[in-house]
């Protein structure tokens, strides 16, 4: 088990990480969500010894994880870090940068090793391409894949889909998280994305200026955000007086508690999000149609929808 106990750190003299505390089991993943200079890179380069931590104790099976102080190279053996910079070699082939740790004494059980990640990152027909050619989706796949290759028992991934087309990332994130409990390994995932983690982490953490704003299971966040903040990263929403409402719990009523003037429908697809006024402050509701600007609505409003 991964522990992060009441951790500290400070840039400068600037506190960054204030009192941070959690656990991750083997298999689980643990959904780091925060803007961006929330603390949430900061608190993944601790876990992997990047820094020391000016408080607190970091430790996996109870052995304890050390900082540049004790140890010369960054991350222990059986943790992997991906970060937004992939860290491949240009010149080889995506194959070879997947096998690049794996010994070739064994060349088959190498090849199928390699051939099975290729498959979880969707990188097949690319094995043999050099990895200057790729994108910077393919790259970050790629890189993924690297991080796999030796079976680590525990994986920090740093905004792992932010290079990678929005119609790739949503079976990407299912293999990639299916291979991830199927092998126990453990993570620790940052985004400022909820789609990349919602479906998928045991337990997410809200992070806000190094502190954590919130920490349940995705359902109990998203039913119970008690801050604002919390649910802009769901959806939007509207504090009305005093209650946070997503968008889609305020509907169009012939008579309701609220009355409000529109401002704009967003075509969304299925659904129109209107933006209204309401005592000074916007207001999102969903309707089926666009409404006029300018129209005075009654809004009921539903909690449990």
């Amino acid at each position: 088990m991964l522990s992060v106990k009441n951790i500290s750190f400070s840039y400068s003299g600037v506190l960054a990480i204030d009192a941070i505390s959690f656990d991750v089991k083997e298999g689980e993943v643990l959904a780091l969500l925060g803007e961006s200079g929330s603390g949430k890179s900061t608190l993944l380069k601790l876990i992997y010894g990047v820094f020391d931590v000016d408080f607190g104790l970091i430790s996996w099976k109870n052995q304890e994880i050390l900082g540049p102080k004790n140890k010369l190279i960054a991350g222990p053996e059986f943790m992997k870090y991906v970060t937004q910079e992939f860290d491949l070699m240009p010149f080889t082939s995506v194959s070879e940068n997947i096998g690049v740790h794996l010994s070739s004494f064994c060349p088959l059980e190498k090849k199928e090793r390699t051939d099975e990640l290729l498959d979880v990152v969707g990188l097949s027909k690319f094995a043999a391409v050099n990895i200057q050619f790729l994108s910077g989706g393919q790259k970050q796949r790629v890189a993924l894949a690297k991080a796999l290759a030796k079976a680590p028992e525990i994986i920090l991934l740093d905004e792992p889909f932010s290079h990678i087309d929005s119609f790739k990332k949503r079976p990407l994130r299912r293999r990639i998280f299916k291979y991830l409990k199927s092998k126990k390994i453990a993570c620790v995932v940052a985004s400022h994305d909820k789609n990349d983690v919602l479906s998928f982490a045991d337990n997410i953490l809200v992070i806000q200026d190094g502190r954590v704003l919130a920490s349940a299971p995705p359902e109990v966040l998203f039913k119970n955000p008690q801050h604002s903040s919390v649910a802009a990263f769901f959806s939007e929403n509207s504090c009305v007086d005093g209650d946070i409402y997503y968008a889609h719990q305020i509907k169009l009523a012939s008579k309701g508690p609220v009355k409000a003037r529109v401002i704009k429908s967003y075509f969304k697809g299925g659904k129109f999000l209107v933006e209204a006024a309401y005592k000074g402050e916007a207001l999102f509701f969903e309707h089926d149609i666009s409404i006029a600007p300018g129209s005075l609505v009654f809004l009921s409003l539903d909690k449990s929808a």
